[in-house]
């Protein structure tokens, strides 16, 4: 099976794009979306191509193979412009024998994990960080941000193919970093 790993799109139209060429380009299965669809947030700045009812249009051309979980800017309001449901704080995928945490990141976090085993892996977004990292037992995976990334590093999103996660710049699809869980 083969993901692409998303998270804080921010209604950021354009950025929809670019993503959802890489998910039809690259032949996914299905797009992993963990949070922060449409709404901007009060924190954040207004993103370059703002257009959340457009990048809700954008997404629901693809409802059929969207998993998504609720990010801390999502809401009810939100929900009524998508097609595929995004009201769940946590969903769980079972893939080449591990369990995959999925949650945005802002209810539970490397700080405050849910009971997790050996093997599994915590993935979620929120923190607009992208990073594969290894640690106690368990693999944590956030794809970053294609809108509104921090700490210096580019727009980016993941993607899992054949027992491989990998971190890919948005722009040109250039992989940033590669991890092998097999």
């Amino acid at each position: 099976m083969k993901l692409l790993i998303a998270s804080d799109i921010h209604g950021c139209a354009h950025a929809t794009k670019q993503l959802l060429k890489h998910f039809v380009d690259g032949k996914f299965d299905y797009l992993v979306l963990l949070g922060d669809l449409l709404n901007h947030g009060p924190r954040n700045p207004l993103p370059l191509g703002y257009d959340p009812q457009t990048t809700a249009a954008l997404l629901n051309q693809y409802a059929d193979r969207i998993i998504a979980v609720r990010g801390n800017c999502d809401s009810e309001v939100d929900q009524a412009l998508l097609t595929f449901p995004i009201t769940a704080d946590y969903n769980h995928l079972v893939l080449d024998g591990r369990r995959w945490f999925l949650s945005h990141g802002h209810l539970a976090s490397k700080e405050q994990l849910p009971p997790l085993q050996q093997g599994d892996l915590f993935v979620s977004g929120h923190v607009h960080l992208a990073e594969i990292e290894y640690d106690g037992g368990i693999t944590f995976f956030n794809p970053g941000s294609i809108t509104l990334p921090r700490g210096g590093k580019p727009a980016s999103f993941g993607s899992y193919s054949d027992g491989v996660l990998s971190l890919i710049r948005l722009e040109d699809g250039v992989e940033i970093q590669q991890y092998n869980l097999i």
